[in-house]
């Protein structure tokens, strides 16, 4: 499981069920119909945190907004780079 660090914590962060859940009730649109912005990928990430801390009862109290400006370029390209790999792999 991969692991983010945010202002000197680590949280998990990985995708599941209710990240997709979250997502969709955060842009309004499935994850397969996101035009794969930054918007959306900082969305998807925050939704990816807020997901696996949710189940394995970890506190992670950061709005989206908070999350965006705590979020280095750095952070959302690994992300992207790890998305893109699964989907490799799926295919």
């Amino acid at each position: 499981m991969k692991q983010i660090e945010i202002n000197g914590k680590h949280y998990p962060c990985h995708m599941t069920m209710g990240a997709l859940l979250r997502f969709k009730q955060e842009t309004g649109h499935d994850i397969g119909q996101s035009k794969n912005d930054v918007g959306d990928m900082v969305t998807l990430l925050w939704c990816c945190i807020k997901s696996a801390c949710a189940a394995q009862k970890i506190a992670f109290d950061y709005s989206l907004q908070e999350f965006a400006d705590s979020c280095g370029i750095e952070m959302l390209n690994s992300f992207s780079a790890d998305v893109a790999k699964d989907n490799t792999k799926k295919k």
